[in-house]
C-alpha cells in the first residue's frame, strides 16, 4: 500500500511481482468542528491535515515532519509533539474503514470489530487496506517551541542535562535532543521543546533549558502548531538517499551517550542527524497491551537518520547507521519503532519491535488474512 509515500527505506510501498495499491491521490479531509473530529483519506499528508484542522483552532499530535503521510504513521503508533498530553497518534483514532484481505469492507472501532481496531493501532499494514481514518481533535493555540543549539564539544554534558531535565516534566511539555551539522559545516547538538499551554507557564517550565549554556543560538519562541510541524522539514527533503534505525530506550544510559557522541564525531555525511524523541506522559501510560503498540514504558526513541546525496556513498552511510544503531540498542529495551523496519527484517527483529503483543497480533493476522496476502510489511504472517 502506498499512502503518503514517506517511507524512508524505499521498500514498504512497492513490490516486484505483486500489486501496489496507490492512495496518493485520495486526499479528502472532513472536519467536524462541533464534535472535534476529522476524517481523512489515506493519501493525506500531515501538512494538509494540520492546515485543515488548525483553521478551526484544533489539532492532534502527529509526526515530526510535515511531509509524512498519515497512513503509515498512524498504523505504526506514532510519536508527536503533542503526545505528552494526547498520547500517540494511534491512541487518537476513533475508527477505521478497512478492506481486509478477504475482500470485506469493515468498520473498526471500540464497538465494531474491536479486535481489529486494537490491532490497527500500532500493528502496521498487516490487517487490511485502510481507506479512511477518523481522529479525535483538541483545541490547540500558540505553542512555546523551538531549538536551543550548543557546540558539539559540550555534547556529553548537554545530553546528560537533557536526560535529567526530561525525566520529570508536565504532560504539557514534549522534548527531544538532536545531533546535527550546522549550515556552516560544524557539528552541534540541540535541545528541542514544545510546550502546549500558557506561554507564561511554559517559560517557567523551560527556564532550565534557556539557562543551560551559553548556547550558540536559541530559537525557542511562541509559534503556531503548523510552524512546529514544519520546523525540521529542511533536515529530510524529498529526493535524498536515506537509511534509518530507531531503537527504543527505557532511559538514556551513559553507554548510549558515549556511543552517540563518539560515532557522530566521525559521521560520514553532513545531512545525517541523530534525534532522540521523548515518549512520555500520555504516550507512556497504560499497560503495553492497551493497543498493539507494545513499548509503552520506553521513554525515548533514538532515531539515527542518515541522509546523503551521492549513491556511491550508500554503503558507507548504511554501515555507519547500522553500527551506531546496534551500539545504542545494546543499552535499550529491545526492538525499535516498527515504521523504521523494512520488508527484509528478520522475524526476531519484528517480534522484538512488537514486544509483548507479537503473539496476539500473529493470531489476528492469520484470522483476517490467513493467506498472508498483505506480506510486504513488517510481516506478521510468516507462521501459522
Amino acid at each position: 500500500m502506498r499512502g503518503g509515500a514517506h517511507n524512508l527505506l524505499r521498500g514498504n510501498a512497492v513490490c516486484d511481482d505483486g500489486l501496489v495499491v496507490d492512495f496518493s491521490r485520495m486526499k479528502a479531509i472532513r472536519v467536524d468542528a462541533a464534535n472535534r473530529t476529522a476524517r481523512a483519506e489515506p493519501g493525506v499528508k500531515w501538512i494538509d491535515f494540520d492546515r485543515e484542522v488548525q483553521a478551526f483552532g484544533l489539532a492532534m499530535t502527529s509526526g515530526t515532519f510535515s511531509d509524512t503521510g498519515i497512513s503509515g504513521l498512524t498504523l505504526g503508533g506514532a510519536i508527536g509533539w503533542l503526545g505528552g498530553m494526547f498520547g500517540l497518534v494511534s491512541d487518537n483514532v476513533i475508527s477505521f474503514d478497512v478492506i481486509t484481505a478477504d475482500g470485506e469492507l469493515r468498520r473498526a472501532n471500540e464497538d465494531e470489530n474491536p479486535e481489529l481496531f486494537w490491532a490497527l493501532r500500532g500493528g502496521g499494514g498487516n490487517f487490511g487496506v485502510v481507506t479512511s481514518f477518523e481522529y479525535r481533535l483538541y483545541p490547540v493555540g500558540m505553542l512555546l517551541a523551538g531549538l536551543a543549539i550548543h557546540p558539539f564539544e559540550r555534547a556529553r554534558e548537554a545530553l546528560r542535562f537533557y536526560r535529567d531535565f526530561s525525566s520529570n516534566m508536565p504532560d504539557e511539555l514534549t522534548t527531544g535532543f538532536g545531533f546535527l551539522t550546522t549550515p556552516e559545516g560544524m557539528p552541534a547538538v540541540g535541545i528541542v521543546v514544545c510546550y502546549n499551554g500558557s506561554l507564561e507557564e511554559g517559560e517557567k517550565v523551560i527556564r532550565p533549558v534557556r539557562e543551560f549554556g551559553p548556547s550558540i543560538a536559541d530559537h525557542i519562541q511562541p509559534m503556531p502548531y503548523n510552524a512546529v510541524q514544519t520546523m525540521f522539514d529542511p533536515l529530510a527533503p524529498t529526493g535524498r538517499n536515506y537509511y534509518v534505525k530507531a531503537p527504543f530506550l527505557r532511559e538514556i544510559k551513559d553507554g548510549a551517550i558515549e556511543a552517540m557522541v563518539t560515532r557522530f564525531a566521525e559521521v560520514p555525511s553532513p545531512f545525517t542527524v541523530i534525534f532522540i524523541q521523548q515518549k512520555s506522559g500520555a504516550m507512556a501510560r497504560g499497560e503495553p497491551d492497551r493497543t498493539a503498540f507494545g513499548h509503552r514504558a520506553d521513554q525515548y526513541s533514538a532515531v539515527v537518520l542518515s541522509g546523503w546525496d551521492d549513491p556511491n556513498q550508500s554503503e558507507a552511510n548504511i554501515a555507519w547507521t547500522r553500527q551506531l544503531g546496534a551500539e545504542i540498542e545494546a543499552f535499550g529495551s529491545g526492538g525499535e519503532y516498527i515504521d523504521e523496519l523494512g520488508p527484509a527484517d528478520s522475524e526476531d527483529r519484528i517480534r522484538a519491535s512488537f514486544g509483548v503483543n507479537y503473539e496476539r497480533l500473529v493470531e489476528l493476522k492469520n484470522k483476517y488474512g490467513p493467506n498472508n496476502l498483505l506480506r510486504h510489511t513488517q510481516n506478521l504472517g510468516r507462521r501459522t
